[in-house]
């Protein structure tokens, strides 16, 4: 990892946090076509972690607006498009591990990938160091990007209308799965079923990413709950 410090400490300084355990950093920016200790359990952390200070941060900016609205603001923020251009900003494109096939496909300039890294890279700096650096850093993520009520009139993509539908009904947000990864690790393709156990829905979605297989299953879902209610 010697090799890799100096890029490393250019990142922490960046990011403004300094890593106890440098090797969660390097984890975060690993792709699982490059080895098998790549960094999607720290997305999957790092995503709850910036969905929530996300959240927190609206709720005092945003004071006046009523829970859908916000959910919609939040939505915006946390979508992979932008992600993808706070990843852009960080230089993470130069800093990624892909393995050969990956790298030679675009993988280092794919918004899919790039949102993935950040998002782990959130979960590892909770990891390194707790809640309150990790929610400090999405604050300084998003330092930049201007957040203001008018947000919420942004076209709803289908796992928020989906999750507005059932808030709006009081009922459990639906539940994510991949059932299925298919392909090589370069150029792979997700299954994923979308299950409201509250109404006995289980719909799947394919796609060349797990978002956006998520919002395949949750576009079908969407149409399976609107045709019951006809």
């Amino acid at each position: 990892m010697n090799g890799e410090a100096p890029v490393l400490a250019q990142l922490q300084s960046r990011l403004q946090h300094r890593f106890a355990r440098p090797g969660l950093l390097l984890q975060a920016l690993t792709h699982r076509s490059f080895s098998s200790e790549h960094n999607e359990r720290l997305e999957f952390l790092g995503d709850a972690v910036l969905n929530l200070a996300v959240a927190a941060m609206l709720f005092e900016k945003l004071g006046t607006l009523p829970e859908g609205d916000l959910s919609r603001v939040r939505a915006n923020l946390v979508k992979q498009e932008t992600l993808h251009q706070i990843a852009l900003g960080l230089g993470l494109p130069q800093l990624l591990r892909l393995g050969e096939g990956e790298a030679r496909s675009g993988g280092h300039k794919r918004p899919s990938i790039l949102a993935d890294a950040l998002e782990a890279i959130v979960g590892a700096v909770h990891l390194d160091a707790g809640y309150v650096p990790a929610e400090a850093l999405v604050h300084r993520l998003y330092g930049d990007v201007s957040i203001t009520p008018s947000m919420q009139a942004a076209a709803k993509d289908p796992k928020t209308e989906l999750q507005e539908w059932l808030q709006g009904r009081k009922m459990k947000l639906p539940v994510y799965r991949v059932a299925a990864t298919l392909g090589a690790a370069h150029k792979q393709t997700f299954d994923v079923e979308c299950e409201i156990p509250d109404l006995g829905v289980c719909e799947r979605g394919i796609g060349g990413s797990r978002r956006a297989a998520e919002q395949a299953a949750a576009a079908a879902a969407l149409l399976a709950l609107k045709a019951k209610s006809r």
